[in-house]
């Protein structure tokens, strides 16, 4: 049995305690408290066991992953990892999270579908799952740690060959960096199918908010409250693609509205199945700074809450300003190649 290595920095409270030794179960643990780290972590199973302060940070495991970039960028490379993060309030659970994954996926770490058990304080933020499981919150957490722990373990996606592959945007392609970047990448890419939609202004009216009954009353009619584009387009080429590419220039440190609209719209489907053989890849370009405030976004609708597989290098990421720039950005097209590389290695299911 492979030994799951439990990264565990500083003081720890009993919640998350329980937390780590339900998903630990009987797998062999090895606990990492603090750096120096002198095991090579690549190709490990690894839990981040994540305690946070009054202001939402976890400084020794800061210092861990300081540690960790100084070996490389290849530090975590070919390794498996979730995520549980305790808070003694109701906030930072959720950005804590979106933030530890994306530095461990800058380090060449995978992560599976629904990566992370978050727990608040009160633990309040399982009342919904009382729903479905009709137990005490406290057990709620304790299983879902416990699901999590064993979708971990047995976590080995097989490459898809000849492998769907879907971009969503909703630039011009005249102007947007980030459809050149895209191009730069797509002409490296062979034997795959590549299906481009654009989603334009005004075609994919955001979510309503439905109720739960009626969602998933829409849903297994393959259907949704709206209808429109969304419904007759965009769900069915999602379902049936292996990877999806979205392609994000920075709106205001955010993920684009049209864009936005897609990914809240996407829960009439995700009622009926869910992502987890689906792959999640982006291409984000920022006028100035932030590329990595629209990654962790995606991080979170996506992977975090709607079960996307997350590739080592998810994103390939670049600053560019006046239209046509990206081509002068330094070793772009060097970057491309390797991306576009890294796609057809990693589309797994």
């Amino acid at each position: 049995m492979n030994k799951l290595h439990v990264i565990i920095p500083g003081r720890i409270s009993g919640q998350l305690t329980d937390m780590v030794e339900a998903a630990v179960g009987d797998i062999p643990p090895v606990f990492i408290t603090g750096s120096p780290i002198d095991q090579d972590l690549r190709g490990k199973k690894i839990l981040f066991a994540v305690e946070l302060d009054q202001t939402g940070f976890n400084r020794p495991l800061m210092k861990i992953f300081s540690q960790l970039f100084r070996k490389g960028r290849d530090a975590l490379l070919g390794s498996d990892a979730a995520v549980l993060v305790h808070s003694c309030g109701q906030l930072y659970t959720k950005s804590a999270a979106q933030h530890v994954v994306f530095l461990a996926n800058q380090l060449g770490c995978r992560f599976p579908g629904n990566p992370v058990v978050e727990a608040t304080g009160d633990l309040d933020n399982f009342l919904t799952w009382q729903k479905k499981l009709n137990m005490p919150i406290s057990d709620i957490c304790l299983e879902l740690c416990r699901r999590l722990g064993k979708r971990l373990e047995k976590d080995n996606p097989l490459p898809v060959e000849k492998p769907d592959i879907l971009v969503l945007h909703s630039s011009s392609h005249q102007t947007s960096n980030t459809l050149m970047l895209w191009q730069m990448v797509k002409q490296h890419l062979c034997d795959c199918r590549v299906r481009e939609l654009h989603v334009e202004n005004g075609t994919v009216l955001d979510c309503k908010g439905c109720s739960y009954r009626t969602c998933k009353h829409y849903s297994m009619q393959k259907s949704c409250f709206y209808g429109g584009v969304m419904v007759k387009e965009i769900l069915p080429e999602i379902e049936k693609a292996d990877a999806i590419v979205w392609i994000c220039p920075n709106y205001n440190d955010a993920i684009s509205a049209n864009l936005m609209a897609v990914i809240n719209r996407m829960t009439a489907l995700y009622r009926r199945t869910k992502f987890f053989d689906k792959t999640l890849f982006s291409v984000i370009v920022s006028g100035n700074s932030g590329s990595d405030s629209v990654a962790r976004q995606l991080i979170g609708a996506l992977n975090i809450n709607k079960s996307f597989r997350l590739p080592p290098y998810f994103a390939i990421m670049a600053t560019a300003n006046d239209p046509g720039t990206i081509r002068k950005v330094p070793g772009i097209e060097e970057k491309a190649i390797q991306f576009a590389q890294n796609m057809i290695r990693e589309i797994k299911a």
